[in-house]
């Protein structure tokens, strides 16, 4: 990766909870309204959202993206909730251009919204959603494969285009939702999965002494994990993470968040600059 981007996987929290008190959440919201002082102000954010998945990935390229509440159940200030940050179909195009150049199957799309794992953590890290924002799809196979050489792809873009710009893995290191803020008799048995996972996965990702191959070929493994179907029943909030790790060239990282979000234990993950 050539270039100043700055890379981060994060939790976005559950639903729009993170923009309505809820208390499981203050950890969460104190890092995501904390961390952008700790980094380069973007001149644009390129979101990989756990909530978007189609055949192929797709680049969102609409200049006014509307909203997309995709979630349901919530009082009406959840669906009154506005991010009216700008889209960057320039960004787009070029971003699709990068993929497909890498041998990736891709196009932009003029039509797709901003879904949720973009604007409630971006309403929280730039609240004046003044900064150009685009989306990428995650593919609907799953394959974490698939998805490190997404991020591998974008690892290739020009420095011009990466220079200031956030690539944000908008997703969740644990993601069973059954597990949320369960208690009772099995509260230690659910704990020690929790944490084997998060301690694979901190290993992983920021280990010390771990060649690049490696953590790639753990990642590609990852069901290999342990409690790893445990965490992730379905893998959507993982693969942001590869796209991410996939595009610093798996660089170690640093790990900027390491708490507790609605009862469970969670990372978040920052590599900057060169690898």
């Amino acid at each position: 990766m050539s270039g100043k981007a700055t890379i981060l996987y994060i939790p976005h929290g559950g639903g729009p909870l993170p923009l309505m008190g809820d208390p499981g959440h203050d950890t969460l919201v104190r890092f995501l309204r904390q961390i952008p002082g700790t980094l380069p102000r973007p001149k644009a954010v390129l979101v990989i959202s756990a909530h978007w998945e189609r055949d192929i990935p797709l680049v969102t390229a609409h200049p006014r993206p509307e909203m997309i509440y995709d979630y349901s159940g919530f009082p009406k200030a959840a669906y009154d909730i506005r991010y009216p940050a700008p889209g960057a179909p320039d960004l787009a195009a070029r971003v699709t251009d990068c993929l497909t150049r890498s041998g990736l199957k891709a196009r932009c799309d003029e039509e797709r919204g901003f879904d949720h794992g973009l604007y409630i953590p971006l309403a929280l890290m730039l609240p004046g959603a003044d900064i150009p924002c685009i989306q990428i799809s995650l593919c609907a196979d799953l394959d974490p494969l698939s998805h490190l050489r997404i991020g591998e792809a974008l690892g290739t873009m020009a420095a011009p285009d990466l220079s200031d710009l956030w690539i944000l893995g908008s997703g969740f290191s644990f993601h069973n939702m059954a597990a949320f803020g369960s208690s009772g008799p099995d509260h230690d048995r659910t704990e020690k999965r929790n944490r084997a996972f998060q301690d694979w996965l901190r290993e992983t990702c920021a280990g010390q002494g771990m060649m690049p191959t490696q953590r790639k070929d753990r990642l590609v493994r990852w069901e290999l994990a342990p409690h790893a179907r445990y965490c992730h029943p379905r893998e959507e909030h993982l693969l942001p993470l590869m796209v991410c790790a996939g595009m610093a060239g798996y660089a170690k990282a640093e790990i900027v968040f390491d708490g507790q979000v609605m009862g469970r234990h969670t990372l978040a993950f920052l590599w900057q600059g060169d690898p």
